[in-house]
């Protein structure tokens, strides 16, 4: 790659940020799209974030990405904010115009391209998502915005769980549950839709968000991890003629909504996915 005084810079902030594949993803993409630009990591730690910030503006970066632990303090630093950011209180995406900085958030956008491209039906369906943490927040914003009639919410911390459902209620019906066997089986038994946002399933040891015996035949079945690409809870789904569907693609169309800020142009998404698929699962 030729670096000369006309190509962008983008990047991604985060504390840590070495494990982050967005800056593959992203500088594959550029190059698919002939567009001369590089993509780098910035470890920022959390008490550095507003200088960081300032420094990015001043360095005329065109866009860069927010994650952990910088999604929600990284607000208070930036000149506008989209709807989606706004409501959810977080942004994973900012945007660079002659030095006024813009922040989104493409995690529910992403997660909803991720479920349309699979063929997934929200429209008046009922959907269980289990977890109430950051992830959640966009994606039952997304459920809620694709149409789903219900979404009933179960988590372990029941007064995260009620913050969760009164920031997405003005959206549509929210309503929250305690983890319990015989809550969520009930739940179960009405559900067209089960979505795992909770870290539970990427380690072996693990123990099981619910007993997986419960989960009715032919329903959609999301866990939004994507390494390991098969978790216990989809593994089980698909044991139980269920669509299954894991994170990869939410990973995927998050960058890409990204990506389309930035560039005003359509996103390279299956080189965006070949690039990942090979990082990930060692696929060609």
């Amino acid at each position: 790659m030729k670096i000369t005084g006309k190509t962008a810079v983008y990047g991604i902030i985060g504390y840590p940020v070495k494990h982050s594949l967005s800056p593959l993803m992203q500088t594959e993409a550029f190059k698919e799209a002939g567009i001369d630009a590089v993509y780098v990591p910035f470890e920022v730690e959390p008490e550095n974030l507003e200088e960081a910030v300032k420094g990015l503006r001043a360095l005329s970066v065109k866009g860069f990405n927010v994650t952990v632990p910088h999604k929600e303090k990284v607000t208070e630093y930036l000149d506008f904010l989209s709807q989606e950011a706004e409501l959810l209180g977080a942004v994973n995406t900012v945007k660079n115009e002659d030095g006024e900085l813009t922040g989104y958030n493409t995690d529910a956008e992403g997660f909803l391209r991720s479920l349309l491209e699979e063929g997934v039906e929200l429209e008046d369906k009922k959907a269980v998502m289990f977890g109430a943490g950051g992830a959640a927040r966009a994606v039952g914003y997304a459920l809620l915005k694709g149409g789903v009639k219900f979404l009933n919410i179960v988590n372990r911390s029941f007064p995260k769980a009620k913050a969760v459902a009164e920031l997405l209620g003005r959206l549509g019906n929210v309503l929250v549950y305690p983890l319990k066997e015989g809550t969520v089986e009930t739940l179960l038994k009405d559900a067209d839709i089960i979505v795992n946002t909770t870290s539970l399933g990427m380690k072996e040891s693990d123990p099981p968000l619910f007993d997986y015996s419960k989960i009715p035949e032919g329903i959609t079945v999301v866990d939004i991890i994507y390494n390991p690409p098969e978790t216990p809870l989809l593994k089980a789904a698909k044991e139980k003629g269920c669509k299954t569907i894991n994170g990869l693609g939410m990973l995927i169309h998050q960058g890409a909504v990204a990506f389309e800020i930035w560039t005003g142009e359509k996103a390279p998404v299956e080189t965006m996915r070949r690039i990942l698929e090979r990082e990930l699962y060692g696929a060609l």
